[in-house]
C-alpha cells in the first residue's frame, strides 16, 4: 500500500502542480474533508469522507494492498497539518508529502514581510497560552492559525484584556488563495465589529507604541504599556502592582533623597519623582539598555529630578548624597556588599526595600539584614491578571515576588546599675 498527501489550496485541483494532478488522477482512494474532495467532483475513485480520524485510520488499514490512496489536506500536510499524525500510524516508506503553499507563508507575502524570524501558533483546537507568552516576551512577528473559538475577534479581545507594553498592527487574512481572498488590517477594538471567514490566519507585527498622552494617565500607578522597555524582555519591569505596594512600603515624604538600586527601566524612579518632585532620586543601572530606557522614559514623563547613575553597586553608590529612602530591585549578585553600603549610608530613621523573586535572594537578604540589627518586615505578594479567553474570562497569574522592608531596629540602653 502506498499513500501519496497532497497539500490543496482553496484554488483547488487547478493549483495543483501537472506532476502533482498525475497522482490524484491515478489514485483509487481519495481521501479528505468534503471540502476537499469537492475540488475534484468528477474522479471516478472511491472517496471517504475525513471525520473522525480513528475511524479513517481503521478504514485505510483495511483497504487492499494494490490500492493507491491520496490523502487530501491544506496548505504543507507537515506544517500543523495531517502529517504528524499519519506519520504515527503509518510507516514512512509508506508516506510521501507533496507540499502546496502554507496559508502563513500566502498571508506574509501577502502583507508583504518577510516570515523567516516569525513565532508560528496553531490556535486551532488549543489554548491561548503560546499566544499569551509570544505577546509577553514582545515577539516581532507572530502567525496564529485560528478555529472557531479562537477567532480574529477572540484573538483581538484577549490582546486587548493584557496590559502589553508593546502594540501590534492586526492583521486578518482570509480565504487565502481563493477567489474571495481578503486580507486588512483592523485596530484592535475595532475587529469586533467585523464578520470573519471560517479559513483566516492571523497575523501580529509589532510596533513602537505611541507616546502616552500624560493628561490621561493617573498620578499614582503608572500603567506597565506606559514606559519605555526592553526591546527584547518588553515585560522585565517592576509590575504596576508590586510598584504600588513598594511605593506604599518606602513611606514617601518629600524632599527626600532615594537611591533606586537596578532600576531597570525606571519605571520606580518615575514613579517617586512624579508623586514628590522635591525629591531628589538616584536610578543606578549597570546596562546600557536599561541607562537608555530611563532617559527616554524621564523625557516622556517629563520629570526633572532624576540623575541616572550608569554602572554597578555598589561601586557606583560612592559618592552619592546619603539616602533616606534605598529601594533595591535588582542586585547584579552583589546583594551583601549592596547591602553592606545601604547599611553605612542610611541614617537612623532611614528605610530600605527590597523585591526578590527567588528564595535564595530573599533568604541572602533577611540574612545579611539581621546580622546588621536591621528589623525585617516581609509582604509576599502573588497576583493574577484578568485575561479574555474567547467570551470567556480567566486569571493570568503574575511571578510571585516577596517584598521585604527593613528600618534599624532601636538601640536599647543598658544601665550599671551600681553606679546610680
Amino acid at each position: 500500500m502506498k499513500i501519496d498527501v497532497i497539500g490543496i489550496g482553496l484554488e483547488g485541483y487547478s493549483g495543483l502542480a501537472e506532476t502533482t494532478k498525475a497522482i490524484v488522477d491515478r489514485a483509487t482512494v481519495l481521501v479528505g474533508s468534503d471540502r476537499h474532495l469537492s475540488y475534484v467532483p468528477e474522479h471516478q475513485g472511491k472517496q471517504i469522507a475525513l471525520g473522525n480520524f480513528r475511524e479513517t485510520i481503521a478504514q485505510i488499514k483495511s483497504l487492499a494492498p494494490e490500492e493507491n490512496i491520496v490523502i487530501l489536506t491544506s496548505g504543507d500536510p507537515l506544517f500543523f497539518g495531517l502529517g504528524r499524525l499519519l506519520i504515527s500510524e503509518f510507516p514512512p516508506e509508506m508516506l510521501n508529502f507533496y507540499p502546496h503553499l502554507s496559508a502563513v507563508q500566502i498571508a506574509f507575502s501577502r502583507i508583504k514581510v518577510s516570515w523567516q524570524d516569525a513565532e508560528i501558533i496553531s490556535a486551532h483546537g488549543r489554548s491561548l497560552d503560546a499566544l499569551d507568552r509570544a505577546l509577553k516576551a514582545g515577539k516581532n512577528k507572530i502567525a496564529i492559525l485560528t478555529d472557531g473559538k479562537n477567532n480574529p475577534r477572540a484573538i483581538a479581545n484577549f490582546i486587548l484584556s493584557l496590559d502589553l507594553p508593546s502594540d501590534y498592527d492586526f492583521w486578518v487574512c482570509e480565504n487565502l488563495g481563493g477567489s474571495e481572498e481578503r486580507v486588512q488590517q483592523y485596530e484592535l477594538d475595532a475587529v469586533k465589529d467585523n464578520d470573519f471567514a471560517a479559513l483566516n490566519v492571523v497575523i501580529l507585527i509589532r510596533r513602537d507604541r505611541d507616546p502616552e498622552n500624560l493628561q490621561d494617565l493617573p498620578q499614582f500607578g503608572i500603567p506597565d504599556a506606559a514606559f519605555v522597555s526592553f526591546p527584547d524582555r518588553p515585560g522585565l519591569m517592576t509590575k504596576r502592582e508590586v510598584r504600588i505596594l513598594v511605593l506604599g512600603e518606602l513611606a514617601l515624604q518629600p524632599d527626600l533623597t532615594v537611591w533606586d538600586i537596578g532600576a531597570g527601566t525606571g519605571s520606580v524612579s518615575v514613579e517617586v519623582a512624579r508623586l514628590f518632585p522635591s525629591c531628589q532620586v538616584f536610578a543606578i543601572e549597570k546596562t546600557a539598555m536599561g541607562v537608555s530606557a530611563i532617559e527616554r522614559n524621564c523625557h516622556r514623563f517629563a520629570v526633572q529630578n532624576v540623575s541616572i547613575v550608569s554602572g554597578s553597586a555598589p561601586e557606583r553608590l560612592q559618592g552619592l548624597p546619603a539616602p533616606d529612602r534605598v529601594f533595591i530591585g535588582g542586585s547584579g549578585g552583589n546583594l551583601d556588599k549592596i547591602l553592606a553600603a545601604c547599611d553605612r549610608a542610611l541614617p537612623e530613621n532611614g528605610k530600605l526595600v527590597l523585591a526578590l523573586a527567588t528564595i535564595e535572594h530573599l533568604n541572602s537578604a533577611l540574612n545579611g539584614l539581621k546580622d546588621r540589627h536591621w528589623h525585617c518586615e516581609l509582604l509576599q505578594v502573588q497576583l493574577s491578571r484578568s485575561v479574555a479567553i474567547a467570551q470567556l474570562t480567566r486569571f493570568s497569574p503574575l511571578n510571585p515576588v516577596t517584598i521585604l522592608t527593613a528600618r534599624r531596629e532601636p538601640q536599647t540602653k543598658t544601665y550599671d546599675i551600681d553606679s546610680r
